[in-house]
């Protein structure tokens, strides 16, 4: 069973969106290249018709993995949520202690990760340490380069 993932309704939208076009568009062009290339003669030395069924077979994969992650994602309502500690769909301002660099961030589900959109994945290290925390916490975050301190400055959403 997969785990259950959290989106806004637009990151939903946007999962399900993505699948209709794989399905609808993408399966068919795949499956039309295939045919074509099998209309070329012997399948065995077809260099285009095993790059369409590769390409297929990458295709079906992805669709198969969305379709999983669409029935395990749960549209999050937003006026439920306790605006007073980071959780999921929280857009937070912290500090770096070290550099008192500043930043912005909104927590998100690992596939509406963008990063240079400022929106960062609940499940990085960052997401995880920035979890359950309040103005003015301290997060310690291990990372790969040790650990970073952050001041949680504001949270909203």
């Amino acid at each position: 069973m997969s785990e259950i993932s959290y989106y806004s309704e637009e990151g939903f939208r946007k999962l399900k969106k993505e699948l209709e076009h794989l399905e609808q568009t993408e399966r068919p062009r795949v499956t039309q290249e295939i045919s074509d290339a099998r209309d070329k003669g012997d399948l065995s030395e077809n260099a285009e018709y095993h790059a369409a069924k590769e390409e297929q077979s990458h295709l079906e994969f992805k669709i198969a993995k969305l379709k999983n992650v669409i029935s395990s994602a749960r549209i999050l309502d937003e006026s439920q949520l306790d605006l007073s500690k980071i959780l999921i769909h929280s857009v937070v301002k912290i500090r770096n202690t070290a550099n008192k660099m500043e930043f912005s961030y909104t927590l998100v589900a690992d596939s509406e990760t963008d990063i240079r959109n400022g929106k960062l994945s609940v499940n990085s290290p960052i997401g995880k340490g920035l979890l359950g925390l309040k103005v003015g916490d301290i997060a310690d975050i291990q990372v790969p380069s040790g650990i970073m301190k952050f001041e949680i400055l504001e949270i909203s959403r």
